[in-house]
């Protein structure tokens, strides 16, 4: 990513890419972007006339069905430039600028999710080229300095950003909640999941527990509280240092080691292994080396559970090329496997295969609706962190679009039980 599109957040010191706010694409040289903007606006208005949304014009005309959620332009010939020169990650950065704006985040994202097959016609499609050129080499996780850099622009922000919109737990993935409990507490909620994975991977006192990406540590806590030792790895320094506090401070730490290092790099026989939400870092490429590992790794008898975000196959193959908005402002270089994927993997470089799973992928979306509620009601303490009004907007945009991909069953999520058959 080139130096103009970074920004450093001041006080946390981070590094924080972002769009050029100070002049829309096309200002300075409008002839040369006129046909995209032109194409743009014709897709929207094409597009709105087919779906449940509507757009609200600056002067407060309406287009499209009333009834559904609205996308309310501000500049509207800043937004269709920005689309139609970089399309769905124009968009996006046409939020996190204010462009456009709505009441309804959510849904509005919620409907194009819904409908994204119907969104560019078919004959069109192929323009994607123009503007997708695939994510940038550097970004693709290939080494554990690669990797580490990854982990950095994301995990790394400041511990007291995450602080502020999780809950005690500090876990950053999907809780499992209990439908008979509507208003569950989300640490409650998280606790089931942790306990969930680690009833996968038979976890149990007296075990040696290898954990693939610590996060803030409450996994390894809670396996420590079941009498195991836990070796837990991460490549976030951050992370690594307010887990060891947090262990500290649950009365565990004597059998939980943090260690800052690549999976790749681990060594020894391990009774379980347990890992949540960490594959989706790996890269294509790299899921091979990354069950291999496990499968090295992990004692005759021994069970691996894995909580892993999914996509459809046939979702995964057409966009596993794409460089998209999250990938440029919030995980570069990952790639989210399919069950399929993660399946075939196993059976063709491992002994391993997958024996027990479950979907928790509508418990994401409300775990991000209950995130997003909570992020938005502290924005004044993310602001008193040094984050601006560009990366509050950013945020705001990337747990919506989040949860409205759960929520559409675009994207889901599983726990696995994998094992040697």
């Amino acid at each position: 990513m080139s130096p103009s599109t970074r920004s450093t957040a001041p006080v946390t010191g981070r590094v924080v890419p972002r769009p050029a706010e100070g002049v829309w694409p096309g200002l300075r040289d409008p002839g040369k972007n006129q046909l995209r903007m032109t194409v743009a606006r014709g897709l929207v208005r094409a597009a709105v006339k087919r779906l449940p949304m509507h757009l609200v014009w600056p002067d407060g005309s309406l287009e499209g069905d009333p009834q559904g959620p609205g996308l309310r332009l501000i500049r509207p010939e800043a937004f269709f430039t920005r689309l139609g020169r970089l399309g769905l990650i124009g968009f996006g950065e046409a939020w996190m600028v204010g462009d456009w704006d709505s009441d309804d985040l959510v849904g509005v994202l919620r409907t194009l999710t819904d409908h994204v097959e119907e969104l560019v016609p078919r004959p069109l499609r192929g323009l994607r080229r123009l503007y997708d050129r695939g994510q940038p080499h550097e970004e693709v996780a290939a080494d554990a300095a690669v990797s580490q850099e990854n982990v950095h622009r994301h995990y790394d922000l400041s511990n007291e950003l995450f602080a502020l919109f999780l809950d005690e737990s500090m876990m950053y993935s999907a809780a499992w909640f209990d439908p008979e409990r509507p208003d569950e507490p989300l640490v409650d909620a998280q606790h089931r999941k942790i306990d969930g994975i680690l009833d996968l991977a038979g976890v149990r006192a007296g075990q040696h527990v290898l954990e693939i990406g610590t996060g803030w540590g409450e996994t390894a806590i809670r396996a420590a509280r079941r009498g195991a030792r836990v070796t837990t790895l991460t490549l976030s320094v951050e992370q690594a240092e307010l887990a060891r506090v947090r262990a500290e401070s649950a009365g565990v730490s004597d059998r939980i080691t943090i260690d800052v290092r690549d999976y790749r790099e681990a060594t020894g026989t391990y009774d379980a292994v347990v890992s949540v939400e960490m594959v989706e870092a790996v890269g294509e490429r790299f899921w091979p080396e990354y069950f291999a590992t496990v499968d090295r790794l992990l004692a005759p008898g021994g069970r691996f559970g894995l909580q892993s975000i999914t996509m459809p196959h046939h979702r995964l193959e057409a966009t596993k090329s794409s460089y998209t908005w999250i990938h440029k402002y919030v995980f570069p270089g990952g790639l989210i496997p399919s069950l399929e994927a993660i399946d075939r993997t196993l059976a063709r470089h491992t002994s391993m295969a997958v024996v027990d799973r479950r979907s928790i992928g509508l418990d994401y979306a409300e775990t991000l609706h209950r995130w997003r509620a909570t992020f938005l009601g502290r924005e004044p303490e993310v602001r008193a962190l040094g984050f601006d009004e560009t990366f509050v907007r950013m945020w705001d945009f990337y747990l919506a679009y989040s949860e409205a991909g759960f929520a559409s069953g675009y994207l889901d999520d599983y726990q696995l039980g994998i094992a040697r058959p």
